[in-house]
Formats: C-alpha cells, sequence, structure tokens
C-alpha cells in the first residue's frame, strides 16, 4: 500500500523512525511525503535520507497561508529545479477555506501567479504535482493544468461537481480518496466516478477524521481500511484495489510502467 499524500514532517520528530519502521512491517512500502513550504521541504529532505526508499519526497507551498517572502519564495523553488531528491511538486494548489483572511491581504491573482510558477517547474523538469484544489477551485486549477500542459497531476483529497471530476478524470490525472470514505457519502459518491486506473488513496496526516477514527492518531495503518471500503465501492477483492492504487501511485510518483 502506498500512502500517496502525508505531511510527514508534521509527525514527533521523537517517535517517527519507529512509526515508519511499524508501518512497514504492516506492508506500507512508500509514502508521498508533501511539503507546505521552504521549511517543511528541508525537513521532508531530513527524513528521505533516511528513509530514502520508502519516502517519495514533494516540496512546495501550501495556499491556505500567508504568501512567502520573495526570498523564500526563491529559494524553494531553486530546491525544486536543483534537489535530485525531490520527485514531485507539491502540496501546491488555491486557499479555500482561508480564503476570506487571505484575500484581505492578498489578491487571488497572486495565489494564482504563485500557483503557476510551480506549475512551470513541474513541466520543465517533467515532476507531477500534487494538488490542494477543492470546490470551485478545482475547475480553476483544472484550466491553469491543461494551459500550461502540465501531464501528471493528483488532485488530492478533492470536493468537486461531478461534471469538473468528470473532466479531471478525461483529462488522465489521477484523484485520491481520504479515510472520509469509509463514512462520508461525498467521498464514496466520488470513488465511485473515479476509474480504477486513476485513483488513489491517501490519509493527509497527521489530520484528524471522524467515524470509526474518531479520536485515533492517523497513520497510513488506515489505508487497510480505505481498501476495505473501496472493494466494497468498486465491487472489486481488496487485494486488487490494494495493487491497483499502489501501482497507480508508482506511475505517478515513481515513473513506473
Amino acid at each position: 500500500m502506498i500512502d500517496s499524500h502525508i505531511h510527514l514532517d508534521q509527525y514527533d520528530p521523537k517517535t517517527i523512525d519507529e512509526q515508519i519502521k511499524k508501518w512497514q512491517e504492516a506492508g506500507i512500502t512508500h509514502v508521498v511525503a508533501v511539503s507546505t513550504d521552504l521549511t517543511s521541504a528541508y525537513k521532508t529532505l531530513e527524513l528521505k535520507q533516511k528513509h530514502e526508499d520508502f519516502i517519495i519526497a514533494a516540496a512546495g507551498f501550501h495556499p491556505e497561508q500567508e504568501i512567502l517572502e520573495e526570498r523564500e519564495l526563491e529559494e524553494l523553488l531553486t530546491l525544486i529545479r536543483t534537489e535530485r531528491a525531490i520527485s514531485a511538486v507539491g502540496e501546491i494548489g488555491l486557499p479555500y477555506y482561508e480564503k476570506e483572511r487571505l484575500f484581505a491581504k492578498y489578491s487571488e491573482q497572486t495565489y494564482i501567479d504563485v500557483l503557476k510558477e510551480f506549475l512551470k517547474i513541474s513541466v520543465e523538469h517533467s515532476l507531477p504535482v500534487a494538488l490542494h484544489a477543492v470546490h470551485e477551485d478545482a475547475e480553476k486549477v483544472l484550466h491553469l493544468l491543461q494551459k500550461h500542459q502540465v501531464k501528471k497531476a493528483h488532485f488530492h483529497w478533492l470536493k468537486a461537481a461531478s461534471s469538473v471530476v468528470k473532466e479531471i478524470c478525461k483529462q488522465h490525472y489521477y484523484i485520491s480518496v481520504t479515510p472520509e470514505v469509509c463514512y462520508r457519502l461525498r467521498d464514496q459518491q466520488l470513488a465511485e466516478q473515479v476509474p480504477m486506473d486513476q485513483l488513489l488513496i491517501e490519509t493527509d496526516g497527521p489530520w484528524r477524521y471522524g467515524g470509526a477514527f474518531k479520536n485515533v492518531d492517523t497513520t497510513p495503518l488506515f489505508l487497510k481500511e480505505i481498501c476495505r471500503k473501496l472493494a466494497n465501492i468498486k465491487k472489486r477483492p481488496r487485494e486488487d484495489i490494494v495493487r491497483t492504487t499502489a501501482n497507480n501511485a508508482k506511475k505517478l510518483y515513481l515513473n513506473w510502467g
């Protein structure tokens, strides 16, 4: 199993090595560790050095925060261009949940311009992008991907109209579901719509969940329950879900196959 989206740098550094060992013993072969800013990217790369074969490292700017200072943004962009240990650009996108607060200080165009910089790098260096693009922003980001001819993209924890989901799939981009698919109808309907060869699984850890996961620390071990639920939704053997979603992640993030 591959966790296609996790904030590994936000876990307790004192216990993360031990946790990773437990995850591997439970059948987690890789995690895609996304970053939120420059400091986050460096922390992710430090973890990558210690767990090279387990971590697929991504560097980016999470949009639900204030714009980086120009110097910091330039350093982050340069890091992505030059650091061979970085396999993807992410997490990047447009703000939605903090939109009101952020747009009181910055324009939407400012965030779009920053996103474009990351998309250009992804195209120049043939790197996949991990996207934060939800609700009406999903369509905006989709149009930017098409405009910049981005070939490999992953809409993580997608929330969007069925018509937008259909167009994302038509462009052969990937979509992941989180533990919410185990207890939320919206996510179950999304899983039904996404073709098997474009479906990924993720935890977005250490983000907390409800349902059977309430008051439980989020780890990639949740992928087992996600696969069990997807087997029911897709009417396929659980082993097929595990194998197919892992292969999809390898194709996207490891250029496998």
